[in-house]
């Protein structure tokens, strides 16, 4: 199975936006670790948001 381009290139830029992190950091990351991080950027960003 593939993961979808467009929603690769959505985490990246996600998690690089976030964490200032470069490319290859990010594309190092196992699939699960990435889908991690960007839950947890937009929980952080929620809660931003509505203190």
């Amino acid at each position: 199975m593939t993961y979808a381009t467009d929603r690769l290139h959505e985490e990246i830029a996600y998690v690089a936006y976030h964490f200032h992190w470069g490319l290859e950091d990010i594309l190092d990351l196992e699939h699960a670790d990435r889908r991690r991080f960007t839950t947890e950027i937009a929980s952080l960003v929620t809660r931003a948001s509505e203190g």
